[in-house]
């Protein structure tokens, strides 16, 4: 149901990475064959009172059969037991030969429906799809670098009980073996859109971004997307499908979704047709959700998406870190290094944050990771204002950073900015990168808004500078008169 980077900076000499055995390209997934799995949920519905719901026999068959085809196809399943208000749940859990054990991408979808009708949309759309992506991995005798490992959860409906029950039943090293997690809950939707879990927390709303990666995992799926012309627009991590237990324990999610019960505006049905005024999923927990209840462009196109997401994902060859800094260390960074700041306070420094609060959160007390990120005057004080920025600008420079000369350079970083309603667009926290030239990588001007802190995360090119030996420049400033300012960065890395 979804109603919905060590602290010590190092210069490393570079090896070539492995080259895994080579793949055909991402594949696309036949719209017959999804609707084929969707054709024998329904029957199996049918046949069992109308509902393949927890605890009732159109679930286990329908868990049977997922598990019966993926058997057959080469896959090492497990149907794990779960108890739940009395009844036998069951997850189907779906290992592929091959890739690195310690390294897994694992791709899910609930497979249950509600009691009221046979989950067709809801979700045996998700789950229709990510089967077929796996018979197709088989087909292909694909050999993935990542461990793939597809799941098919139970009891969703009843608040993510098969899926919870898996992670919290995991050993600690196990779970941190699973590396990224896919969900897929309504890909079909009638009245479908094309939302895409905002996991770099770009929208600014609701829960903020989710675990380091989820980002990276947001973008693969944006890419296919945009590769077919197709806009998208983010949808937040409200915890309401099965990703819920997973970014809970720090693993990176992603994944799609239709729309449900929520009603699409004029804007939408501009940008993706179909009827405004009108739920995504007119049928969503109804008896109704049947095989006519699904787009097929929406889920042909969505489909498509997961094998993209997944052939992208798992052949992909680990990015090698060039640098980082979690800020858990003094490592050489320099507070004013051109001896030109003016801000009176909150200035720049390593530490622990205090937390502050001003009409909502403005400096955040928890770090994107450990104890110490770099922050604007770490302590709290007497009020929200006593340590934020005054009187202009404040800068922090990292040690140099020397990048080798071949292959893609990425940095990323978690941030925040926060303010008052009393700032304008002259405040600001920008990032630089100084070479042979110097390049802003990101800027986030300020306004007269609140903005509350909340950690999102930042990427960027360092293509331009390949070779070099460079300094990464942070600065920030309240540069319109005495206004709440307050930022902060963590988790500063260069990768190839």
């Amino acid at each position: 149901m979804r109603s919905l980077i060590v602290a010590a900076i190092v210069t490393l000499t570079l090896t070539p990475a492995p080259t895994p055995a080579l793949a055909a390209a991402p594949p696309d997934i036949p719209l017959a064959n999804v609707k084929a799995h969707l054709t024998q949920f329904q029957s199996i519905a049918t046949a069992n009172g109308g509902t393949r719901a927890h605890g009732r026999p159109g679930y286990l068959a329908s868990a049977n059969y997922v598990r019966g085809r993926l058997d057959a196809a080469g896959y090492t399943t497990t149907l794990q037991t779960f108890t739940y208000n009395g009844a036998t749940g069951y997850n189907v859990i779906a290992d592929w030969p091959g890739g690195d054990p310690n390294d897994i991408l694992m791709v899910g979808a609930h497979l249950d429906s509600v009691t009221a009708g046979p989950g067709i949309n809801d979700n045996g759309s998700g789950s229709a799809a990510i089967l077929e992506t796996a018979l197709e991995v088989s087909r292909q005798a694909l050999q993935p670098v990542k461990h793939l490992r597809f799941a098919w959860w139970g009891a969703e409906e009843l608040g993510l009980r098969g899926s919870q029950f898996y992670v919290s039943n995991l050993p600690a090293a196990e779970r941190a073996r699973i590396k990224g997690y896919l969900n897929f809950d309504m890909v079909g939707s009638p009245n479908a859109g094309y939302f895409v879990y905002d996991g770099d927390n770009s929208d600014g709303t609701g829960s903020g971004p989710g675990p380091t990666g989820s980002a990276q995992l947001e973008r693969t799926i944006q890419d296919y997307f945009t590769s077919i012309g197709v806009p998208t627009r983010g949808t937040d991590f409200d915890g309401r499908s099965d990703y819920g237990p997973f970014i809970a324990v720090g693993i990176p999610a992603g994944g799609t979704f239709t729309g449900a019960e929520g009603i699409k505006t004029a804007a939408q049905a501009t940008l993706w047709g179909g009827t405004s005024g009108q739920a995504f999923d007119v049928c969503y927990h109804r008896a109704c959700d049947t095989t006519a209840n699904i787009n097929d462009t929406a889920l042909d196109r969505n489909a498509d998406a997961i094998a993209y997401a997944v052939w992208t994902t798992a052949t992909a060859v680990p990015p090698v870190t060039v640098w980082q800094d979690t800020f858990e260390t003094a490592t050489g960074w320099t507070v004013n290094p051109s001896a030109t700041d003016t801000a009176t306070l909150g200035q720049w420094e390593r530490g622990d944050p205090e937390a502050t609060t001003s009409s909502g959160a403005k400096q955040l007390g928890t770090t994107a990771s450990g104890t110490n990120d770099l922050v604007t005057g770490r302590l709290a004080g007497s009020s929200a204002g006593a340590y934020d920025i005054d009187g202009g600008t404040t800068s922090i420079q990292s040690p140099p950073i020397t990048l080798p000369a071949t292959g893609a350079l990425n940095l990323s970083f978690s941030w925040y900015l926060a303010h008052g309603s009393n700032a304008s667009s002259a405040d600001y926290l920008r990032v630089r990168v100084v070479g042979s030239t110097t390049a802003t990588v990101f800027n986030q001007a300020g306004a007269a808004t609140n903005r509350n802190g909340a950690w999102a995360t930042a990427t960027a090119s360092l293509n331009a500078f390949a070779g070099q030996t460079v300094r990464i420049l942070v600065d920030a400033a309240d540069a319109s008169g005495a206004s709440l300012v307050e930022a902060g960065v963590d988790d500063v890395r260069i990768t190839r």
